[in-house]
């Protein structure tokens, strides 16, 4: 699953990281609420993770602006404040989940994963369309001029995020925080060879190119002019 934490202490910030991603889901995490909110508004996110006190933005606003906004993402809502008026107030806000502090790991990943599994009430995204390139997000399937395009988990992964950000300069930075889970530059070549086998299979064969390269920007996913 892919899931926004947006936590400020940065040690229950590492803590939760690491073991979500042990168990193999994908993290980005945001450190206060203004710019949790704006991440929770901008992408999709399987599960959202909220503590409830936040700077700039206490978590209760957040899942009630996301509300407002219609975005029904799961939400588990992360406390210090875990008496029975507390928790109320943080579902009634608009929280599927309210977990109090201290808690074990595992009792936050089963929550999670059990969050992850219900329907989103939401319009959920999956199918993807650039031109004739269709990607089944579900079904993991990828196909252009209805031939199938079999792609790597990473590679896959790199398609989705270009096609949900199509027509839009993809930095490198934004590839690495959200296809690679960095949040530093290795200093390598790796987002390079992967564009480059992306492009060979979805551009080789085909009469007009969907992937560019924005020289000194990014990359750009688009419908050819």
């Amino acid at each position: 699953m892919r899931i926004l934490l947006i936590e400020d202490d940065p040690q229950a910030a590492r803590y939760i990281t690491r073991g979500l991603r042990e168990a193999g889901h994908v993290l980005v995490v945001a450190n206060n609420g203004a710019d949790g909110l704006s991440m929770a508004s901008d992408e999709e996110y399987d599960v959202l993770i909220i503590d409830r006190m936040l700077p700039s933005m206490d978590g209760l606003s957040i899942v009630q602006s996301l509300r407002e906004q219609d975005n029904h993402a799961p939400v588990l809502i992360l406390s210090a404040l875990g008496d029975l008026e507390d928790r109320v107030s943080g579902l009634r806000a608009g929280g599927d989940d309210y977990l109090p502090k201290p808690f074990a790991f595992e009792e936050l990943l089963a929550r999670v994963e059990a969050l992850g599994r219900r329907p989103n009430q939401g319009n959920v995204t999956t199918h993807l369309t650039v031109a004739d390139l269709k990607m089944d997000i579900l079904g993991r399937k990828v196909q252009r001029a209805d031939k199938p395009i079999v792609l790597q988990p990473r590679e896959f992964r790199l398609l989705e995020y270009l096609m949900r950000h199509s027509g839009q300069v993809v930095t490198r930075t934004m590839l690495l925080e959200n296809v690679w889970d960095y949040h530093f530059d290795p200093q390598t070549n790796v987002i390079d060879v992967h564009v480059s086998r992306l492009r060979a299979k979805i551009d080789r064969d085909f009469e007009e190119p969907l992937l560019y390269t924005v020289r000194g920007a990014g990359y750009m996913l688009r419908e050819p002019e």
